[in-house]
């Protein structure tokens, strides 16, 4: 699943526990008739990922919707919901941070191609 729209916010990474848990939080507004702000979190390593961006810019990112259970001391249970993020693309254009592609100038052109090669895949 993915998210696009601009960055609003953000946070600082923070570290939680004594096994060093990290976790940093972004804001995107969804750019539709009725915007949305949607918080997606980045867990450990992938807290790095948003250091080359900034408010304002617009981007797009790979999600995963996280739930959990959690019952009180009292008995009582409650669920919880999460959006984690895994990737973030830059959608400004001419730019792309989100993938190291590059540019189509620098493949090599394929010489050896036939006219009477065609593709049969069944797919």
């Amino acid at each position: 699943m993915e998210v696009q729209g601009k960055i609003k916010l953000i946070g600082d990474t923070k570290t939680f526990g004594n096994n060093g848990f990290r976790k940093r939080e972004i804001v995107v507004t969804t750019e539709e008739q009725y915007p949305q702000h949607i918080m997606v979190e980045f867990v450990q390593d992938k807290t790095d990922l948003l250091n080359n961006f900034r408010v304002g810019q617009p981007v797009k990112i790979g999600i995963n919707l996280r739930g959990r259970e959690w019952v009180s001391p009292q008995g009582e249970t409650k669920y919880f919901n999460s959006i984690q993020g895994w990737r973030i693309e830059n959608l400004e254009a001419g730019q792309s941070s989100g993938q190291n592609v590059p540019p189509p100038d620098q493949f090599e052109p394929a010489n050896d191609l036939n006219d009477e090669d065609y593709d049969d895949l069944p797919f």
